[in-house]
């Protein structure tokens, strides 16, 4: 399945709505909300990355479900009256976020057609990967998963580029995205390295090479690339 890329929302549409919004910057691993916290506001992302994960009461176990970026919201299910936050949203690196009030932002989104019309479009662009998220999730093994995620991740699936830098993020934290054990993540990291498909850069952040799409397009590629990896 072809990674796609939701399209960034530019703030000048939000600013030329005169929406009221607050501006708040965040440091690296600050919370921007917790699981379980009045749902109020829709962030916007203006500057950084932001992680959105989920944790089972239970067994405490950690998913991550999104990693965002410039031109995403996050916290959107407050316009539909979702009474608390279903997961927890972390700031990855330095993050300037703009803080807009539920009751503020339907107020707006019922008066301004052209806004409305393009916060729809983004909307459903975010479901069409959601969707594809759990496709992937449920059919696809592991290595197919990471591949996809670190081609998400560089925002490759859709773009001319042949080659881009991901900023440093943990193997736990795609382990958690992935669904998978950190030391797989390791394996599949080394492997797709000999094979040439990504660079482990010396700040910790990765080079992914539009060739590690071949993973996703070929299952005979996975074959072929297990038996060079072992």
């Amino acid at each position: 399945m072809k990674s796609k890329v939701a399209p960034a929302f530019d703030a000048s549409f939000l600013n030329s709505s005169d929406v009221a919004y607050q501006t708040v910057d965040y440091e690296r691993n600050e919370v921007l909300f917790s699981q379980g916290d009045v749902c109020e506001h829709i962030i916007y992302i203006q500057e950084g990355s932001v992680k959105v994960s989920v944790r089972s009461r239970p067994g405490q176990q950690v998913a991550v479900i999104a990693m965002l970026g410039p031109g995403d919201f996050v916290g959107e299910a407050c316009l539909a009256k979702q009474p608390v936050r279903i997961g927890t949203a972390i700031a990855m690196t330095r993050t300037r976020i703009l803080r807009v009030h539920q009751d503020e932002m339907i107020n707006v989104l019922n008066k301004q057609a052209a806004l409305s019309n393009r916060f729809l479009r983004y909307v459903l662009a975010r479901n069409t990967r959601i969707e594809q998220d759990l496709i992937d999730q449920l059919l696809n093994p592991s290595e197919k998963r990471l591949a996809r995620a670190l081609l998400l991740l560089a925002h490759l699936g859709n773009r001319a580029a042949s080659k881009r830098v991901v900023p440093h993020i943990t193997q736990q934290t795609l382990a958690e995205m992935v669904g998978t054990t950190r030391p797989r993540i390791s394996f599949f990291i080394n492997k797709f390295k000999k094979l040439g498909f990504l660079a482990v850069n010396t700040d910790g952040g990765l080079t992914i090479n539009q060739s590690l799409q071949s993973v996703l397009r070929n299952d005979a590629m996975t074959e072929r690339t297990s038996k060079i990896a072992s």
